[in-house]
């Protein structure tokens, strides 16, 4: 009798402990969905615009013509004029990010010590605004600007500067540079000042207290401490250059071996015909170099966040 008691009390419990299994379950499911339901669009999104393209240029990079399969198309990519566009992209990328970098952090760190709220309110605004200018507008702007018969050239010639006297020229690859600077810059400002900002004055006068001068703080704790975010914000602006294609079409017109502009003839078949899929291969190349940048920026950032939050 009392095995049946034991028995019918134990089938209770099970069946109790079941139910508020379940209604648990239910409740994490319904929070998870409440939490989460306004992701769902970003992620249609991405579905649509970024996972589709995406797996079909990895897709059709590794097959031929005819649609058979092959890596001859990464063959062809490794050598001559394809090569030396991978290699003119990855200077560009490599020459703009370290310039706009040094310059860009050296202007963040000036405004961030200034201490002038209205100075760094209006430098944050005008950052966020130069920083998504590019495209066809922002090379018009500079053809306008110091092109060969632009406003500014003409004046600097009036006073008896010529810039055109020697080398440069805006439409080759020291002027490339020079416009992408123009968004590499302030985008460096956007990366660097929480990093920057967040460095606290305890730390410097702790060190003070300690004994140690100026140069002994910069070596020992700021430059540590900023290195990461430094070398993540440029590694976002090389993969911003590197991937680049309107300003470069515009002022270059295909004069400089670039990998987007290359992809962009294949792809349309201005250059030679039914090599779609070597500019599909090029494409795949490029999403690989930018993969590792942005996966290397963000092991960075959140290397840096975790005594920016302290």
């Amino acid at each position: 009798m009392d095995n049946a008691v034991n028995s019918v009390n134990g089938i209770a419990t099970t069946s109790s402990g079941g139910d508020f299994y379940d209604v648990a379950k239910s409740k994490k499911l319904k929070q998870f969905i409440f939490n989460y339901v306004g992701l769902i669009p970003f992620f249609i999104f991405s579905f649509i615009f970024i996972a589709i393209p995406t797996g079909t240029v990895a897709f059709r990079a590794f097959l031929w013509n005819d649609g058979s399969p092959t890596l001859e198309n990464f063959r062809i990519i490794l050598r001559d004029a394809y090569l030396a566009s991978l290699f003119g992209s990855l200077k560009l990328g490599f020459v703009s990010a370290l310039t706009g970098s040094i310059f860009g952090i050296l202007i963040c760190y000036a405004v961030v010590i200034s201490g002038n709220k209205r100075l760094q309110k209006i430098v944050s605004t005008a950052s966020g605004v130069f920083a998504n200018t590019g495209g066809v507008p922002l090379a018009f702007f500079f053809v306008a600007a110091i092109g060969n018969y632009g406003l500014v050239t003409l004046i600097l010639q009036r006073i008896g500067i010529d810039i055109y006297a020697g080398s440069f020229t805006i439409f080759g690859f020291s002027g490339l540079v020079m416009v992408y600077l123009y968004f590499q810059i302030p985008l460096m400002i956007i990366v660097t000042y929480p990093a920057i900002e967040g460095m606290k004055t305890e730390w410097r006068e702790a060190a003070s207290n300690l004994g140690a001068t100026k140069l002994m703080f910069w070596r020992f704790v700021a430059i540590p401490m900023l290195v990461p975010a430094f070398l993540g914000a440029y590694l976002l602006l090389f993969a911003n250059a590197f991937a680049a294609y309107a300003t470069a079409n515009v002022l270059t017109s295909g004069s400089i071996p670039l990998l987007p502009l290359q992809i962009g003839s294949l792809v349309a078949g201005n250059v030679f015909a039914d090599e779609q899929n070597i500019g599909m291969a090029m494409g795949l190349e490029m999403i690989i170099v930018v993969a590792i940048a942005m996966s290397g920026y963000a092991y960075l950032d959140r290397k840096t966040s975790k005594w920016r939050k302290k």
